[in-house]
């Protein structure tokens, strides 16, 4: 037999799992009449405890959003950071456990008032993560829900922006997405200033504003994507291009991202990028379980045979 204390605190548990529970259901969990039922709803009532109560044949019972939540235990900062931690867990989880995780965005979102619930949605639906760092929370935590804010609302913006060199510019930009990569938050979609996609670090904006226009996102926009396939397309010392002897879908799992961009081709698929580094780049692409072929340049496949031969004599 359960406690009467026991059985109030149930009751409290039930509906902050479950948000909403008809009178019959918690009785009968509770192993309770409907009588009783009322006397420990009532109870909770008594102590503060905001529990609404809906009428009818089949009434129910509600905890009313904002009891768990900030502002009393939680500040909008923490709320983020809960956030962007359970979606990184929901990418490294396994399928078998990630029911978990969702039920616990769920219950999170579920108890925030209505203007945190809003920032905090912006964040799942925009934010796409690097798990090969360790990510954070930026510091400037308004930018950071401002612009996914935005993103989830295809709401332009106003940025003053601090390029490398320290120049300060401005421009308007239609926020696609966010992504965490190699310890850096980034911003990307169009920029109205250069007429075509680009990436913003976030701890460069000095400013964000909304503007009164909307824009229209890609489909299935990646931001994550992008910004590695940009990386990679970098201009650098040696363009290069292989023709892969293999199929897309092992290119895509052996290639990473910013080693270069992969193309079917009439004569197969075909990998271009540009590196600095030729003896960095032989080492790489070493590591293929397919054969290729160097088309360009020829200092890579100079490269080439002198890793051959390092790794013969290695080989004793």
């Amino acid at each position: 037999m359960y406690h009467p204390t026991t059985r109030v605190l149930a009751v409290l548990a039930l509906l902050q799992t479950h948000g909403r529970l008809t009178g019959a259901d918690l009785a009968q969990r509770l192993e309770v009449n409907i009588r009783t039922l009322r006397r420990y709803i009532v109870m909770l009532q008594d102590l503060g405890i905001p529990i609404e109560t809906e009428r009818g044949r089949n009434g129910a019972y509600v905890l009313s959003a904002g009891f768990k939540l900030p502002p009393m235990m939680f500040t909008n900062e923490e709320a983020l950071a809960l956030t962007v931690g359970l979606l990184s867990a929901r990418r490294l989880t396994s399928a078998d456990n990630g029911y978990a995780v969702d039920s616990a965005l769920a219950k999170l979102e579920r108890v925030m008032p209505l203007d945190l619930k809003s920032r905090v949605r912006a964040l799942s639906e925009t934010l796409t993560l690097d798990l090969n760092a360790t990510n954070s929370i930026p510091t400037r935590e308004t930018i950071l829900s401002g612009l996914s804010h935005a993103a989830q609302r295809q709401q332009r913006v106003h940025l003053r922006y601090q390029q490398r060199e320290g120049e300060v510019t401005e421009r308007d930009f239609d926020p696609y997405g966010l992504t965490y990569f190699q310890h850096k938050w980034y911003g990307i979609g169009f920029c109205h200033l250069r007429g075509s996609l680009r990436s913003f670090r976030l701890d460069r904006i000095l400013d964000l504003q909304a503007v009164n226009a909307n824009f229209d996102r890609p489909n299935d926009f990646d931001p994550l994507h992008y910004l590695m396939q940009a990386i990679a397309t970098l201009p650098r010392k040696y363009p290069f291009d292989l023709l892969l002897k293999t199929d897309m879908d092992t290119a895509q799992r052996e290639v990473f991202d910013v080693l270069g961009i992969l193309e079917v081709t009439q004569n197969g698929i075909t990998l271009r990028g540009s590196v600095d580094d030729l003896d960095w780049l032989a080492r790489q692409i070493a590591l293929f379980s397919f054969e290729f072929s160097v088309r360009a340049p020829n200092e890579l496949k100079t490269a080439m045979k002198n890793l051959s031969i390092k790794l013969r004599k290695s080989a004793g």
